[in-house]
């Protein structure tokens, strides 16, 4: 059991899980990611920049396809994502070991490990996250393991972190999202838990502050004051 002080009145709170996201929090994910969406895209004569991508990660391949397409004005059914889905996550797969971790990732990950549950909420595809966790050897940090695969509806609407604190047997306010998007902010807020938000994804600090999470760090190796928020003023070391 853990304690989280609240500065503001002076109340103690207890948090028992945090929820990470992949993609732009634990690891760089950015540059493969595009790279296999804009292979698939040009392919069928769809021309976004990069920017327009990096700007979507985090909502779902099922959903940075449709809004490619609507953005250039293409026509598409659920069968013609369906393919674009399978062809790219192909790509994926061939590029993961080029993935990094964050600096900072792995410290925090052993030092949470013992005294909160650690649930993972991606929006990546199953077979792609399992094997990128697999190749970096730290699959057993987490009790679960939520994809896009799992969920109807993407972030920014909460049903993945709320399938992860249910299948963690954790309330909601108990749980601690860390997230590098606006749109895992939005959906940690509308979770009903609190958020530790990361700009070391697509997003600025400034675009991430307005989103009010409940505490902004410039990286994963601020471990002393993510650990400090999490585990409480008088956190075991």
């Amino acid at each position: 059991m853990t304690l989280e002080y609240d500065q503001i009145g002076g109340e103690e709170k207890m948090y028992s899980a945090v929820i990470f996201d992949w993609d732009g929090t634990l690891a760089d994910t950015r540059e493969i990611i595009v790279h296999s969406f804009q292979k698939v895209l040009r392919k069928i004569g769809c021309r976004v920049s990069d920017e327009f991508l990096e700007r979507l990660i985090g909502i779902g391949a099922r959903n940075m396809f449709k809004k490619s397409l609507e953005a250039t004005g293409r026509m598409y059914d659920e069968e013609m994502i369906d393919n674009l889905l399978k062809e790219k996550m192909e790509i994926h797969l061939e590029l993961t070991p080029k993935v990094k971790l964050f600096d900072g990732a792995i410290s925090l990950l052993e030092s949470l490990r013992p005294k909160v549950k650690i649930a993972l909420a991606t929006m990546s595809n199953r077979k792609v996250i399992d094997k990128m966790l697999k190749e970096k050897g730290i699959q057993n940090y987490f009790d679960y393991v939520l994809t896009a695969d799992e969920v109807k509806n993407p972030k920014p609407d909460p049903e993945a972190f709320l399938k992860c604190a249910e299948a963690i047997e954790c309330e909601p306010e108990k749980c601690v999202v860390v997230e590098d998007s606006i749109f895992g902010v939005i959906a940690a807020r509308r979770a009903g838990m609190r958020c530790i938000a990361v700009p070391s994804g697509s997003y600025s600090r400034s675009e991430l502050e307005r989103e009010k999470p409940d505490l902004i760090v410039d990286s994963l190796k601020e471990k002393d004051k993510i650990l400090a928020y999490i585990l409480g003023k008088d956190r075991p070391l």
